[in-house]
């Protein structure tokens, strides 16, 4: 297979790309002992048939149960898939059990559309979700070539990107949320939240159907893993993780064509009759997210309430089997059967029936003629990702008539502002929309559907494939901040040696999220056993001088750190205690007046940000919000720093905003203070060395000598020359300059590879 193609706009060549998908676009059924195979017609297949063969892609997915086949007919079946480009990921039968109906339809599938009396007690195949998955992504890394672009859909792949991220670290990979992502609220209730989110994050692009779900999306990662999102992506390690919003269209053209077809006509004419009855049609999944027995308890109420409409009006319910193999998909059904056949006994009469209801799956034709003969079109799940039938329903509607009647909890809801939208769960004011639908003047009919079908034949399924893979490769090509990577692992082992080899070396060491991690209340961050003694290893190594140069206040420092023979700097260089058992020296002598006037706005913002809290110091002021809930604590703090920003334009003093904490701080008080008078008393072969992590260490940074080394913690942006990951890896760091560090504690040697 050629790993370039040539797209039908041109003969420029494009990128292969590679679909990955739960199933493979066709359907493989046996009968009399005869297999037929015959493509799916799912707006997924029809959207990305024409990018997987215009670029000689592949598509990858489970071909579904084949072993009622003989040997003959897997050999028909894989030439057919192997001419078509099609890659079958072969499952264990336990494993699609676990992962398809136990994970993804018992667990999540119900979850996301906030279900959550469907979820059971326990999650217990998650092992099958995690194995199926991993079978997807060693497949399509065993295919991958470079230049492709790997696209993964829906909620059955959420750990396939992290994945082939491991396994392809360079690969172009995006991922498209066919369903709606939950509000941070519901998707924490799931144990297995932070794999999910983690696993997602190897992608390049993150595509959702409405920008709520995206905004539902990055208040997950806020909250479960901390990373704040900068509108439309998110920073994970190094790498820039970019999110979208990508409404999905169908194949317009066709269900236009369709609606227009003689033969269809015909059919929609049959369908209204000659009785005068209006037609309100409904066509589901037999799903407990798609609302039928709300929907059915509403037009009861129509019924009861407009009771001249009884014998007038009908309503067409289809329910395509869904899921029957699952228990409550089962119920659903009985309930759903228990509901039409009261309603029908309740209202019916020898000459009329008020629900028509047909449960078997319709070709596209009975399909375009049911939406044709619709007076009025429901669609009003309780939850729904995006729901095409809508916009099938407007397409098909050449004559621009007919009134499409949109739940609000359906993703279309975003685009289709025409429609009536109406609330499922308020089933008073539903029916009350079902009646203004069916006596809704011809004119305002005709209005609201041009005005939907221009939007839907626009934004079609083409539209949403070629948006989607347009953003994927520019947030490729965006992927990496090279400043922002981890310093590889030859290049640290170099400079242990070099620290190993100094005539004398000054280490110059920020505290919080360098030396100990971040704490609730800042008084939790205590030095544990291991970095006490770390430190007076290092502070014990000959020709080796350790300080300590902290924003944290004197006393704490005193209290924590000062049995050891290090020299300690708090308040950002305020205060100073150079030698074990020297006394505490103010550098500078700052203006304060200033604090008169912040005080009464940082109180209002305690009293009103509940989890906050004031930390007062010789010279500045910390208000604290790391105990806030992640989002409210944010906007606060971005209130209050534009707030004081403001009011101190002309004072002198700097605002600062750093690991959830907003700093006042006079001007000249900063950590590279007492970087001068250490060097000045420092050897003149003396290699220093500084490690911080946060704004406040960008002063040392800058202070420190030509020669010297900084290193940043962390993946923010910083002037430092050389980047670790995280407290632990600053730990290992300086361990590795004792004489006995073993090999773990050492970065990795340089391999010829390297």
């Amino acid at each position: 297979m050629s790993a370039k193609g040539r797209c039908a706009r041109g003969t420029e060549p494009v990128s292969r790309l590679l679909i990955v998908a739960n199933r493979l676009p066709i359907t493989v059924e046996v009968t009399d002992g005869q297999m037929a195979i015959s493509a799916s017609p799912g707006g997924l297949a029809t959207g990305l048939r024409g990018p997987h063969r215009q670029t000689g892609g592949l598509w990858f997915g489970w071909p579904g149960d084949t072993t009622g086949l003989d040997a003959a007919q897997r050999a028909d079946l894989a030439r057919h898939l192997d001419a078509e480009r099609m890659v079958p990921v072969a499952l264990p039968q336990e494993d699609v059990q676990g992962f398809y109906e136990g994970v993804s339809n018992g667990v999540l599938w119900p979850l996301f559309h906030y279900l959550l009396d469907q979820v059971p007690l326990e999650v217990s195949d998650w092992g099958a979700y995690e194995r199926v998955n991993q079978a997807f992504a060693d497949a399509v890394a065993a295919q991958h070539q470079p230049d492709d672009m790997i696209w993964v859909h829906d909620y059955q792949l959420m750990l396939v990107p992290q994945m082939l991220r491991q396994q392809l670290p360079d690969a172009r990979i995006g991922f498209f949320l066919h369903v709606p992502f939950p509000a941070s609220e519901v998707f924490r209730t799931l144990p297995v939240r932070d794999r999910l989110l983690e696993g997602l994050l190897g992608a390049d692009l993150v595509g959702f159907h409405t920008a709520a779900y995206m905004r539902h999306f990055a208040s997950s990662l806020l909250r479960i893993l901390g990373l704040p999102t900068d509108v439309d992506r998110v920073l994970a390690g190094d790498r820039q993780v970019h999110l979208g919003v990508f409404p999905m269209g169908i194949d317009a053209a066709r269900f236009a064509a369709l609606g227009d077809d003689a033969g269809v006509a015909r059919e929609a004419a049959e369908l209204r009759g000659s009785d005068g009855c209006q037609t309100l049609v409904a066509i589901d999944r037999l799903d407990y997210t798609k609302g039928l027995p709300r929907r059915l308890l509403a037009f009861e109420k129509l019924l009861r309430n407009h009771p001249a409409l009884i014998g007038r009006v009908r309503l067409i319910q289809v329910a395509v089997p869904s899921r029957a193999a699952i228990g409550a998909y089962q119920d659903f059904r009985h309930q759903v059967d228990a509901m039409i056949g009261r309603l029908n006994g309740t209202f019916g009469t020898p000459h009329w029936v008020p629900v028509h209801y047909i449960y078997r799956s319709l070709s596209e034709q009975e399909l375009a003629a049911l939406y044709r003969a619709a007076d009025v079109m429901l669609v009003t799940p309780v939850r729904d990702g995006m729901n095409l039938v809508a916009k099938e329903f407007v397409a098909a509607r050449g004559d621009e008539d007919g009134v499409l009647v949109l739940s609000e909890f359906a993703g279309a809801a975003a685009e289709l502002a025409e429609a009536l939208v109406i609330n499922p769960y308020d089933i008073e004011r539903a029916a009350e929309t079902y009646y203004r639908a069916l006596t809704m003047p011809a004119g305002e009919r005709r209005t609201r559907l041009r005005a939907l079908r221009w939007r839907v034949m626009s934004n079609d399924v083409h539209h949403w494939v070629a948006a989607f893979l347009l953003a994927l490769e520019h947030a490729s090509a965006q992927r990496e901040t090279p400043s922002l990577r981890p310093t590889a692992p030859a290049v640290l082992f170099d400079v242990v040696r070099r620290m190993r080899e100094a005539p004398h070396l000054l280490l110059l060491l920020d505290y919080d999220g360098t030396l100990s991690p971040f704490a609730a209340v800042p008084e939790l961050a205590a030095p544990d056993s291991a970095l006490l003694t770390l430190l007076a290893r290092l502070a014990a190594r000959p020709r080796t001088t350790v300080h300590v140069v902290s924003g944290r206040r004197r006393d704490t420092l005193e209290q924590w750190l000062g049995e050891l023979p290090i020299g300690l700097h708090a308040e950002h260089g305020l205060w100073s205690r150079p030698r074990p058992g020297s006394i505490w020296q103010q550098v500078v002598d700052p203006p304060t007046a200033w604090r008169e006037r912040v005080m009464p706005i940082l109180q209002d913002f305690v009293a009103n940000t509940p989890g906050s809290l004031i930390e007062e110091k010789t010279a500045s002021l910390a208000w604290h919000y790391r105990m806030v809930d992640p989002e409210y604590g944010a906007a606060h703090a971005q209130e209050l720093q534009m707030h004081l920003a403001q009011m101190l334009s002309n004072a002198p003093v700097e605002i600062l905003r750093s690991a959830m904490v907003v700093e006042i701080r006079p001007h000249g008080v900063h950590k590279g203070l007492i970087v001068p008078p250490l060097l000045e008393a420092a050897p003149p072969d003396t290699l220093v060395v500084a490690i911080g992590d946060d704004r406040t260490d960008e002063d040392l940074f800058a202070a420190l000598p030509a020669d010297a080394l900084s290193i940043h913690v962390g993946p923010q942006a910083s002037r430092a020359a050389l980047r670790i990951v995280n407290v632990d890896a600053a730990r290992r760091l300086l361990a590795a300059l004792l004489d006995d560090a073993d090999a773990s504690e050492l970065p990795a040697k340089p391999t010829s590879a390297d």
